[in-house]
């Protein structure tokens, strides 16, 4: 038998005699690459949709603004379609800032972009519902239409004069909602607000009935795509102030919406990562003396160290590349709705890029390996004959916990023994709870913050985007957290009941009652979690800082503390159900199991 085909056979043996623990390690490892991979490649999806929505609106490679009003600044535009780089040009063309009330009550700022009724070369905005301008009606932008969730056959109140919604379009020529004004009245800052279409004359005749602020514009094509710096610079003119928008400051401008997902998403991923090795590592453990064994029987039929090394290893490397597989999948398929929360853009995201790929899988194989190394090398250096006789390792007596144990009462004596004799369980136990607690920390932080919503005199009519994104995000990866710590806190209860199950007995068998076993199988987890719960609070506050705004408010004392408390109640619901039906098990049976 080939040594390729002897692995596999005892790979595929062993992970069915485990179900359970192989799942536990593909759904940690799935999670945790697929969390890495999003907040990698959110930067490329969102420049990937970008180009997909220029490509089908026929975008411009350049948009010059004027906030000066006259027949100077739109002669000075229409020149620039002149220019020998210039292919193409739609415009000058006029831009009305007013604001939009919808029948809800809604109040938005919006920029009305005044078009032909037949869009030209340049600039052709993409009717996603509905049909193109005509007199009377307008067209809002998707993104702005989705967050007032107005849809065709609605009617808008611009300027305090109602017009029906005729349809719904994308466009690539503005940056996404909430960001469509480019430039504010007279060439100032922008406020934020959404975009709508109107025919030409509507457009004017909106501007003169209201007296309302007017921006000119024109979208240029140019016949090198890149050269948009070089244009700008040969059109630096004193006399008229234009702005110039290149399509590529656009495309990174989409990305601002990002800039706290990515980060999020990263840091998400190496907790997710820490405490799928955290469980990971409490079931190897629990597995030590069988893989021994095991080691044993190899050895004893000739088996070299390499081959043994490959047979432990492989299983959980096959795991963790199977669950780096999935969630790569899941990455590439979430990633769209990620990247545009706005719905300003169209299309799918591109492929996962190799720097993505490359980190996932390098943090599944790290998983793996940090997870199984030590109870791996342990099971190779036993020799033969010990392995093949290997047993669970005695405690080491301490008279001085002896002592200190015989004061306590009984669950807390056995808690405390437990926890004394399996320090680096202790030490996973403290580090999972720590973990969740700094999650928990981030979240409360974050909505602790003050949000500005999109809207007229900065009051909350439509909510902050990037806010809700953030939140959705940190609120995802915390309930991911939250479950892989249940899963390893029920894990380590349940590998520690194990491995005590003969002195659990002689304890039984002295008089402790099932339930005061229990209750000691309970208490040593919440031992090790008191301090992690503790220490979780200024070590999450401190991460935080490393990312946070200078105007950031911090979440209040009583919310911190609170949720430290409820960490510590839900590790004792959760080593509830594994310590009791522990504790069940005939002394008898328990006992017997030990010696044979």
């Amino acid at each position: 038998m080939g040594a390729v085909v002897l692995v596999a056979r005892l790979v595929l043996a062993d992970l069915s005699r485990h179900r359970a623990q192989a799942l536990m390690l593909l759904l940690a490892v799935t999670v945790a690459t697929a969390t890495m991979a999003l907040g990698l490649s959110l930067g490329d999806a969102s420049r990937s949709m970008y180009e997909q929505t220029r490509a089908a609106t026929a975008g411009p490679d350049v948009v010059a603004l004027s906030g000066d009003t006259g027949r100077a600044a739109t002669s000075a535009l229409a020149a620039l379609a002149d220019d020998p780089a210039v292919v193409a040009a739609h415009g000058p063309y006029r831009i009305v800032h007013a604001d939009l009330t919808t029948r809800g009550s809604t109040s938005s700022g919006v920029v009305v972009h005044g078009f032909a009724e037949r869009p030209g070369a340049v600039d052709r905005p993409l009717v996603t519902s509905g049909r193109w301008v005509s007199p009377g009606g307008t067209v809002l932008e998707r993104g702005f239409a989705t967050a007032l969730g107005v849809g065709v056959g609605d009617r808008v109140t611009i300027a305090g004069r109602s017009y029906p919604v005729v349809g719904i379009a994308v466009t690539a020529a503005t940056s996404i909602y909430p960001w469509a004004a480019q430039i504010g009245p007279g060439g100032g800052p922008s406020d934020s607000g959404g975009l709508a279409w109107m025919t030409r004359s509507d457009a004017r005749t909106l501007a003169s009935s209201r007296r309302l602020p007017v921006t000119t514009a024109i979208d240029l094509k140019l016949r090198d795509p890149a050269a948009t710096e070089a244009f700008r610079e040969a059109h630096r003119d004193p006399d008229v102030r234009v702005d110039f928008h290149s399509w590529q400051f656009t495309a990174t401008q989409d990305t601002v919406i990002l800039k706290d997902s990515r980060p999020i998403l990263v840091v998400g991923s190496w907790l997710l990562s820490f405490l799928a090795v955290t469980g990971v590592a409490a079931l190897a453990a629990g597995r030590a003396v069988e893989q021994t064994r095991r080691a044993g029987l190899l050895k004893a039929v000739g088996a070299g160290p390499g081959l043994i090394a490959t047979v432990l290893l492989t299983e959980y490397l096959a795991l963790a590349l199977a669950g780096d597989a999935l969630g790569l999948v899941i990455a590439r398929l979430a990633a769209p709705g990620l990247a545009s929360p706005t719905a300003s853009r169209i299309g799918d995201a591109a492929e996962l890029g190799g720097a993505p790929v490359v980190t996932a899988t390098v943090l599944a194989v790290a998983v793996a390996v940090l997870s199984t190394l030590r109870p791996t090398l342990r099971a190779m250096r036993t020799a033969t004959v010990t392995a093949l006789s290997a047993t669970a390792r005695p405690s080491r007596h301490r008279p001085w916990l002896t002592a200190l144990s015989a004061l306590l009462p009984t669950p807390l004596l056995l808690g405390l023994r437990l926890t004394a004799r399996r320090p680096g369980r202790a030490v996973l136990q403290a580090c999972s709870t720590a973990t969740t607690v700094i999650a928990v920390v981030a979240l409360l932080t974050l909505h602790a913050q003050p949000e500005r919503g999109y809207g007229l005199d900065g009051s909350s009519v439509l909510p902050n985007l990037r806010g809700e994104q953030d939140r959705r995000l940190m609120l995802a990866v915390t309930v991911l957290l939250i479950a892989l710590a249940v899963v390893n806190t029920i894990t380590l209860t349940w590998t520690t009941a194990m491995e005590a199950r003969a002195n659990l007995a002689v304890a039984r068998t002295l008089g402790a009652t099932p339930g005061q076993v229990a209750a000691g199988l309970s208490a040593a987890q919440l031992l090790p979690s008191l301090p992690g719960a503790v220490a979780g609070i200024p070590l999450g506050l401190g991460l935080l800082s490393l990312f946070a705004a200078g105007n950031s408010v911090p979440a209040p004392s009583s919310w911190l503390v609170g949720a430290a408390l409820a960490t510590l109640l839900a590790t004792m619901a959760c080593t509830a159900l594994p310590a009791r039906l522990a504790a069940r098990r005939p002394v008898a049976q328990a006992l017997s199991a030990e010696t044979a």
